[in-house]
């Protein structure tokens, strides 16, 4: 996979983490990519990345972790994703969201505890916010969060479409606190670190998805669950607020995702394209292929730009980086179902069996505009803070 496009933004270091994120991804995660849809989770790959440094990608060296910028951690993510969307998911979880919001908003005692040993790849993590009837409208959730005489908590409820929800060791998961006759909306949610091994802690069923089928999704049971106050970041009512930040990032992973399904798709299409020949001619040579590759290639390297400019800003911590974070995930989401679909007609017939994989990408890109927010809640986003950034909303 060529990398020109980012040889100029990145570091030295930058440039080596995406070199041995792009060799992993040629060697490690490719070849097996098909294969892994059809077995169980494959948690020994994640444990590889881990060892390598990619679970603790944006965690500070003082937190054992590498401490890249923004732009390294999703151009390395993309060349992950590039290999394999499925385990690139496992870290872009990892890293966007619960390692970020323990950063943020943990104590020094749960970093030590929790963050250190995640950084390094020893413990992963997981997301937990949407339930059955809290998707997109997330404030609506119901799992409850009861308060103990001694200052812990009691969980009950069940949560949705939770990634690695069985497999990882941790989950930063959202419940109300508030009381169920005294509902404060956003302002009622508090975030918790979860350890899987809890008693009270139940994962259903792995579901049976179209794409990405070699990522685990489950539901899970919150059954009496007890934690001690130290399972609780921050402020009991922040939670809500805690979610958002770290979306804002999370959904930049899922573009950085997108990206490089598309990009694989690409490359296929173009490789195909130059050695399949039809009229004693290699179809690349036709120039109704050549405008669909490049309006493929184009559409693909106007996502990337944006989503670099979107991490710039969130970096910086600018104004803009909602906006901007909403805009990356949308479009290069919406690129990469563009991509691959496209990617499936220079296939041909052969596009559409499972022996080549284009099919498979076609189905793992679906997701993108669906998880992170869909491109529907998205638009609203945007058009919503073009108003705020204007001081003509609040």
């Amino acid at each position: 996979m060529s990398r020109s496009y980012t040889a100029a933004a990145l570091h030295a270091e930058g440039r080596q983490i995406c070199d041995l994120a792009e060799k992993v991804a040629r060697e490690e995660l490719r070849p097996r990519a098909a294969e892994r849809e059809t077995e169980d989770f494959d948690r020994a790959i994640v444990d590889q990345l881990g060892e390598l440094g990619f679970l603790g990608m944006l965690v500070p060296a003082e937190y054992d972790g590498l401490g890249t910028d923004m732009l390294t951690y999703l151009c390395a993510l993309e060349e992950l994703a590039w290999g394999d969307p499925a385990v690139a998911l496992s870290v872009s979880v990892h890293n966007s969201l619960p390692t970020r919001i323990l950063l943020r908003h943990g104590t020094e005692e749960q970093k030590e505890r929790w963050l250190r040993p995640m950084a390094r790849g020893e413990l992963l993590g997981a997301f937990s916010l949407s339930e059955a009837n809290a998707g997109s409208d997330a404030v609506s959730l119901t799992a409850q969060a009861t308060r103990t005489d001694d200052g812990g908590w009691v969980l009950d409820g069940e949560k949705m479409w939770v990634t690695n929800g069985e497999t990882a060791d941790l989950i930063t998961l959202f419940a109300r606190t508030d009381e169920p006759g005294d509902r404060r909306g956003k302002d009622g949610i508090g975030a918790f670190v979860v350890p899987t091994d809890r008693p009270g802690y139940v994962p259903g069923k792995e579901e049976e998805k179209m794409g990405l089928r070699a990522s685990e999704t489950v539901s899970v049971q919150l059954d009496g669950l007890e934690l001690g106050p130290e399972h609780l970041i921050g402020e009991p009512s922040m939670g809500f607020k805690y979610a958002l930040q770290g979306l804002t990032g999370g959904r930049l992973g899922i573009a950085s995702q997108a990206l490089g399904i598309a990009q694989a798709a690409l490359d296929h299409a173009v490789e195909y394209a130059a050695e399949r020949e039809q009229f004693g001619t290699p179809v690349g040579q036709f120039q109704g292929m050549r405008f669909k590759l490049a309006d493929m290639s184009t559409r693909l390297d106007a996502a990337r730009s944006l989503t670099h400019r979107a991490a710039r800003l969130v970096e910086d911590g600018e104004p803009e980086a909602r906006r901007f974070s909403s805009m990356a995930k949308m479009e290069a989401s919406e690129a990469a179902m563009q991509v691959t679909r496209e990617a499936v007609q220079v296939f041909g017939g052969y596009g559409y069996v499972r022996e080549y994989p284009v099919e498979r990408l076609f189905r793992d890109a679906k997701v993108t505009e669906i998880y992170e927010g869909t491109s529907e809640i998205h638009r609203s986003i945007i058009g919503k803070q073009l108003f705020r950034e204007r001081g003509l909303e609040t």
